[in-house]
């Protein structure tokens, strides 16, 4: 098997999903991709117990992909060794009246990570610039003061979105977040075969809407949309990288591995050291814990 490079994943401002294979062959079977896993899903953890005691940066994991792209098993396997305290997940759905009362960024902005924890989106606040926009009648329910009909939402309005999902970024990054953005890329037929799974096993079946086959007849809208988000918003410092994630097992390898190379260029980040005047005493300390019962 290769060496994982992230910069092999990583999207530029002139990313192409058509021209991104949604499978990658790894020439493992499926339980050695999860053996490496293993390894590096430990490492991840190791890193974040040293990130929490560090305590200056944050870590802001994003997941997008289509329906059946495989996020929830991805969190569920990549941040399996994580101390429960340093990782909190959030999954964002259709949003709720109290969240419709605020801009469309409130509710991603109080469930960002602090300092020394890991946040990973499960969705995230680009679906306001995805599914909105395959569905631009859904903006109406945000009772903006220029939109009054679906017209209103025009490009100059995509155009100010995209600038202010920017804006929100830089100033995470400027303050201390690393931002890595993965957008996990199958292909239509793989979507295919997962619904289909989760209609013929009865303990999959409630992951089943029938929405899904409705979502699937934008399929190329919901892809061009996809791949202009992910133009006009990969950065060094928030950058989008592109999964192929017809296989699961390889794709969660991936983003650990990913994740991991990424983070370990972080040198600064280190236990601190002990107070000089504790670390004198440790011997006596030592001593005297020996002698209690």
């Amino acid at each position: 098997m290769k060496n994982i490079e992230a910069s092999d994943y990583q999207a530029d401002t002139a990313c192409d999903l058509q021209g991104r294979s949604t499978y990658e062959d790894f020439g493992l079977s499926d339980k050695k991709l999860e053996k490496r896993l293993l390894k590096v899903r430990r490492k991840l953890g190791d890193f974040q117990d040293k990130m929490y005691a560090h305590g200056k940066y944050a870590v802001l994991v994003c997941l997008q992909g289509m329906d059946t792209a495989g996020k929830d098993s991805l969190i569920r396997e990549v941040f399996k060794d994580f101390n429960a305290r340093g990782v909190v997940v959030h999954s964002f759905k259709v949003p709720t009246d109290l969240e419709l009362k605020h801009d469309y960024l409130w509710r991603h902005y109080i469930a960002l990570p602090s300092r020394g924890k890991f946040g990973v989106f499960n969705r995230t606040h680009y679906e306001n610039v995805l599914i909105t926009r395959v569905h631009p009648e859904f903006i109406l329910g945000e009772k903006l003061p220029e939109v009054q009909k679906v017209e209103d939402v025009d490009e100059a309005f995509w155009e100010n979105r995209f600038r202010q999902i920017n804006d929100f970024e830089q100033t995470l990054a400027e303050n201390g977040t690393l931002i890595y953005k993965f957008f996990l890329h199958i292909s239509k037929e793989e979507q295919r075969q997962r619904l289909l799974r989760r209609l013929r096993l009865p303990r999959k079946n409630w992951k089943f809407s029938p929405g899904d086959l409705d979502e699937r007849e934008y399929w190329e809208d919901y892809q061009r949309c996809y791949q202009d988000a992910i133009r006009r918003t990969t950065k060094d410092h928030a950058p989008w990288f592109v999964i192929p994630s017809d296989c699961k097992e390889g794709a969660r390898l991936l983003v650990a591995s990913i994740l991991l190379q990424l983070l370990e260029q972080y040198e600064d980040i280190r236990e601190p050291e002990l107070d000089p005047e504790i670390k004198k005493h440790i011997e006596q300390y030592r001593d005297e814990l020996k002698k209690q019962r």
